[in-house]
C-alpha cells in the first residue's frame, strides 16, 4: 500500500513524500554514510553545527517571501549581501566596535539594500516566468557595479578615514577586511555553555525572531495578498489586489533579510573578503532551502531549518570522509561543490517535471469531464 496511517489518523501517500523529499532524502544517505568516514566525534559534529546554523540560518529565511509570491528563488539577495558589505565598510572605517558597530552597519546598508531591491523587483516585473535566471543576471551586473563602488570610488569620491582599510595607492578598499572590532559581537552577547559546547544563544534569539515575523506576517493581509498572487496571478489581479507591487514588496523585504543575514554571517567569519565574500551568498541558500525540501513554488520555516542542517552537516563530514576514504581532501571538496550545484539543478528539474504533470492530470480531467458531458 502507498498510504499509511499517520499519527493523527490522517493518512499520507508515502510515495509523494518520498518524492517531495527526494533531494533531503539523498543528502541524508550522503550523510550518515560520511558521518563515520570522517572520523570526527559527536561532540565536534555538533557543535560546528550549532555554529553554522547560527550563522546562515538569516541568509537562508530571506528566500522564503519571494517563493510564497510565486517569484521562485531570488539569488537576487546577493544585492543585499552587498549592501551589507557596504556597511560594515563605514563602520570598521568610522572605528565603531561591538554591537554599536553591527547596528550601524545595518543603518547603513538597510535603506540601499531597500533601493537595490526595488530596482530588481521591477526589473524581474518585467520578466515574468523567468524570474530565477533574470535574479542570478541582475546579481552579475549589480557585482560589478559594487566592484567598481568599493575599487574605485572608496577613497576618492566616497572618503575613508581609516588607512588600515585602503589601498596603498590612497583608494580602493583592501582585499581582506578584518572585522575584528565586531567579531562575534552578536554571538557572544549572550553565550550559553553547557558542559564543553557552546551555543550562540542570541543569534539565535535573533533566528527566532526571525521566524515569528515570517510567520505573523504571513497572516497580514500583505502576506495574505503574496500568497494569492504567488498561486494564480490573475486572479489576485481581478480581485483588486495590486500584483507587480506585491512582488515588488517581497524582494524589497528579501533583499533586506538578506543585508542583516550577511552581517550576521561576516560578524560570525571575522573578516571578510570584499571583492568575492558575497559571490556564493545566493547559491548557498538556494542549496540549503531546496535540501530542506522546498521547491521554487513552495518553502516553509521548517524547509528553511531541515535545509540548513542537513547542507551544513554534509560540508562538515564530507571533505573529511573524502580524505580519510581517498587520502586526498580535495576529493571531499570538489564532491561537496558537485553536490551544492547538483542539489539545485536535481530541486529545480523536479519542480518543472512536477509541474509538467499536474498540467498533464489538469487536462486529462478536462478531457473526461468534456467526454462525459457529451456522452
Amino acid at each position: 500500500m502507498s498510504k499509511m496511517n499517520f499519527l493523527n489518523g490522517k493518512k499520507i501517500d508515502v510515495k509523494n513524500f518520498l518524492a517531495d523529499y527526494l533531494v533531503a532524502e539523498v543528502f541524508l544517505l550522503i550523510t550518515i554514510v560520511s558521518i563515520p568516514l570522517s572520523q570526527y566525534s559527536g561532540q565536534f559534529i555538533f557543535q560546528e553545527l550549532l555554529n553554522r546554523i547560527a550563522r546562515n540560518a538569516f541568509l537562508v529565511f530571506s528566500l522564503v517571501l519571494p517563493i510564497m509570491a510565486g517569484m521562485g528563488i531570488n539569488f537576487g539577495m546577493v544585492l543585499g549581501a552587498m549592501a551589507g558589505q557596504i556597511g560594515l565598510i563605514f563602520a570598521m572605517d568610522w572605528g565603531i566596535s561591538g554591537m554599536q558597530g553591527l547596528i550601524f552597519a545595518s543603518l547603513i546598508g538597510l535603506p540601499i539594500s531597500v533601493v537595490l531591491g526595488w530596482v530588481a523587483g521591477n526589473i524581474l516585473n518585467k520578466a515574468r516566468g523567468r524570474e530565477m535566471v533574470t535574479s542570478y543576471i541582475i546579481g552579475f551586473f549589480f557585482n560589478g557595479v559594487y566592484q567598481f563602488v568599493v575599487l574605485y570610488l572608496f577613497g576618492s569620491l566616497i572618503p575613508l578615514h581609516s588607512k588600515a582599510i585602503v589601498l596603498s595607492r590612497g583608494y580602493g578598499v583592501r582585499n581582506t577586511l578584518n572585522l575584528d572590532p565586531v567579531r562575534q559581537s552578536l554571538d557572544n552577547l549572550l553565550m550559553l555553555n553547557i558542559g564543553n559546547i557552546k551555543i550562540p544563544l542570541s543569534s539565535y534569539l535573533v533566528i527566532i525572531l526571525l521566524c515569528v515575523i515570517i510567520v505573523w506576517f504571513r497572516k497580514t493581509k500583505l502576506g495574505q495578498d503574496m500568497r494569492a498572487v504567488g498561486q494564480n496571478q490573475a486572479v489576485s489581479n481581478a480581485a483588486g489586489i495590486s500584483v507587480e507591487k506585491t512582488r515588488v514588496i517581497s524582494i524589497i523585504i528579501s533583499t533586506a533579510f538578506a543585508c542583516i543575514g550577511q552581517i550576521i554571517f561576516l560578524q560570525n567569519m571575522g573578516n571578510m573578503q570584499t571583492y568575492n565574500a558575497h559571490d556564493q551568498t545566493g547559491f548557498f541558500a538556494a542549496a540549503a532551502i531546496l535540501v530542506g525540501g522546498a521547491s521554487a513554488s513552495k518553502a516553509s520555516i521548517t524547509n528553511c531549518f531541515a535545509g540548513v542542517v542537513l547542507l551544513h552537516l554534509m560540508y562538515i563530514v564530507v571533505p573529511r570522509a573524502g580524505q580519510n576514504l581517498f587520502g586526498n581532501a580535495n576529493i571531499g571538496e570538489y564532491f561537496r561543490q558537485f553536490i551544492g550545484y547538483g542539489a539545485i539543478a536535481f530541486a529545480l528539474v523536479i519542480h518543472a517535471w512536477r509541474a509538467h504533470r499536474a498540467q498533464e492530470k489538469a487536462r486529462e480531467a478536462l478531457r473526461q469531464n468534456a467526454a462525459g458531458g457529451n456522452a
